[in-house]
């Protein structure tokens, strides 16, 4: 296990219209050279903005947007990791991909599906969490409003990273800041969440906020409200491994199971 390097993009997405975003995507992020970073975390729904008009704008798995991110994985010799909305089995999910410099993809659906949205009257929940191993970390990366529910990130011993891509509003950006702290500490685990910017189709305003918290909960890094920009963070293999060490707190975890 060696250091990670990680790059959160946060930008402002506009609404529903995935060649603008894309170009502004590839403009953002053309400062990126090959090997420059391990992983580059793009926000949730991250080619249209976070909509509920799935079936206007959703992609399947064999589509241009997943080629354009295959692409950006070899180009950038990173593992890349955003959602989409993707139409399978005529179902409709909020599904994250996580697609690695070799094209392979391993993918996780939203569980917790955002009903003051009435996300969950049009997308189907996910049933699993996804755990990826990548540069000998273990990654669980989740999506949004999953980060209000605990239980469902709980490190068992099973990841050193979480992540949680968002459309968070402005208005709850109290609530978002706290809730990565809180993961970090009570999981022993580093924590990146990555929001978006601007104003959407809605008028709901997104500020970013996007930072990334160490085992501890200390913020190791915090990006500038309501400004676009990129920014790349080395985890530190070192600091995770003695942390654990030294306070073992997870020996004595309650156990439980997930219905």
């Amino acid at each position: 296990m060696e250091d990670l390097k990680i790059t959160l993009v946060q930008v402002p997405l506009i609404w529903e219209n995935e060649e603008k975003n894309l170009e502004q995507f590839d403009s953002c992020l053309i400062s990126i050279l090959p090997h420059q970073t391990d992983l580059i975390i793009l926000p949730e729904m991250f080619n249209t903005g976070f909509t509920m008009n799935a079936a206007e704008v959703y992609r399947e798995m064999h589509s241009d947007i997943v080629e354009w991110m295959k692409k950006t994985a070899a180009i950038k010799k990173a593992a890349v990791t955003g959602s989409l909305i993707i139409k399978e089995n005529n179902q409709y999910f909020n599904r994250l991909l996580w697609v690695f410099p070799d094209g392979n993809i391993q993918t996780y659906d939203k569980r917790h599906l955002f009903r003051m949205a009435s996300e969950n009257q049009v997308f189907s929940a996910g049933k699993n969490k996804l755990i990826v191993e990548w540069k000998g970390w273990k990654i669980c990366p989740l999506i949004c409003y999953d980060l209000r529910f605990p239980v469902w990130s709980r490190n068992t011993g099973d990841y050193d990273l979480l992540i949680y891509i968002a459309n968070w509003p402005e208005k709850r950006s109290y609530a978002w800041k706290n809730l990565l702290i809180a993961r970090a500490i009570e999981n022993q685990a580093f924590v990146a969440g990555v929001n978006r910017t601007g104003i959407d189709g809605l008028g709901i305003e997104y500020a970013g906020g996007s930072l990334v918290a160490g085992p501890m909960g200390e913020i190791i890094r915090s990006t500038l409200p309501n400004e676009a920009c990129i920014e790349t963070v080395e985890l530190s293999a070192e600091n995770i491994i003695q942390f654990r060490k030294t306070f073992p707190a997870y020996l004595d975890a309650d156990t439980f199971s997930i219905t």
